[in-house]
């Protein structure tokens, strides 16, 4: 089959550094080609993914993030890209209405942001007319109104991820300068334990700076360590020496791609029993879940005694790429033949 897939606007894919959708996307685009698929990616002209491409923009537009014009005008010219295609996987949000406004048939759209609050009965209506994926359980039972044909959690590929020993002795966060992701936490629990903390986190947007010089500045110093947005072979290092990943996030996170690209190098992952967390995490196997700051910081201690391989084979077993696409296709199969 041919496959479209439709990337946001924002970032090109594969993502430089920060972008768990595009990451996604790159990840499903080498996976459908493997298995013998035929892609076309719609992204923005800056991607340098391993597949065929198509865009209208020249770069991507992370300075208009959100924008509804630039997404729309993006969306446009994806289905007309696209036409040509058995099915489309749509990764934008407002993709599937102008798919519904153009009568498109076999178009499948994945909910990368939560699908209640002010979305419920935007993927509501999408859900009724297309089929969309979830991309945790949590996820989708926090909408149970909203019909959900898959879910499906996202995979990385193992064999992009070395397994680090983590020597390194520090604990790891990496995301967003955001209070919902905890680096505030992160830093003060490394306080507490002694342990020295590096933070790589994505901060460019004016929230985000004015959260990180009002609320973890102040903490940076002696063992807490901000090195900025890290990407690439230098993110992997830094994942794979970690003694863990300490991920204290504070809502409901549809997935957390973070947490496999850890455990995929090997280290484990402590974080909050919220959203995903739990679908992904196996406590005191592969990481820890912990209901507050105090379990926190007793299982960043207890973080080293845990298996390493046990953390590679979850992701082998479980989040592969390969699982991820052959679920993917599956549903794509169902799609072209109605």
């Amino acid at each position: 089959m041919k496959v479209g897939l439709l990337a946001p606007p924002w970032l090109p894919v594969p993502p430089s550094s920060y972008g768990g959708t595009e990451s996604v996307i790159d990840g499903l685009a080498r996976g459908l080609q493997r298995a013998g698929h035929e892609v076309l990616v719609f992204t923005t002209g800056d991607s340098t993914i391993c597949a065929p491409t198509a865009f209208s923009l020249k770069e991507g537009a992370q300075d208009r993030w959100g924008d509804s014009a630039v997404e729309l005008s993006h969306v446009a010219e994806g289905y007309l890209a696209l036409t040509d295609c058995d099915v489309v996987h749509d990764h934008t949000l407002a993709g599937p209405a102008w798919a519904l406004t153009l009568g498109r048939r076999a178009v499948v759209t994945t909910c990368h942001l939560p699908l209640d609050g002010e979305l419920q009965g935007v993927y509501r209506a999408y859900g009724e007319r297309l089929p969309v994926i979830a991309i945790s359980r949590d996820q989708a039972a926090r909408a149970s109104d909203v019909p959900v044909a898959r879910v499906i959690h996202h995979g990385v590929d193992p064999d992009d991820f070395p397994v680090g020993r983590g020597d390194g002795g520090y604990l790891l966060f990496l995301g967003r300068m955001t209070p919902d992701k905890g680096p505030r936490e992160a830093a003060l629990v490394a306080r507490e334990t002694g342990l020295p903390l590096k933070m790589a986190a994505k901060m460019r947007h004016p929230l985000e700076l004015a959260y990180f010089a009002e609320q973890v500045e102040p903490l940076l110093g002696g063992n807490i360590e901000y090195l900025g947005e890290v990407g690439g072979d230098a993110k992997l290092e830094l994942i794979g020496a970690a003694r863990a990943l300490l991920n204290p996030i504070s809502w409901p996170e549809p997935f957390g791609l973070v947490m496999i690209e850890a455990l995929a190098c090997g280290t484990p992952v402590v974080t909050h029993p919220v959203g995903a967390a739990p679908e992904i995490v196996e406590d005191g196997v592969t990481g820890f879940l912990c209901l507050d700051s105090d379990a926190l910081e007793i299982a960043v201690i207890k973080a080293s005694e845990l298996d390493r391989e046990a953390c590679r084979d979850a992701v082998v077993e479980r989040f592969s790429t390969d699982r991820m696409v052959a679920e993917h296709i599956e549903l794509f199969a169902e799609v072209i033949s109605r």
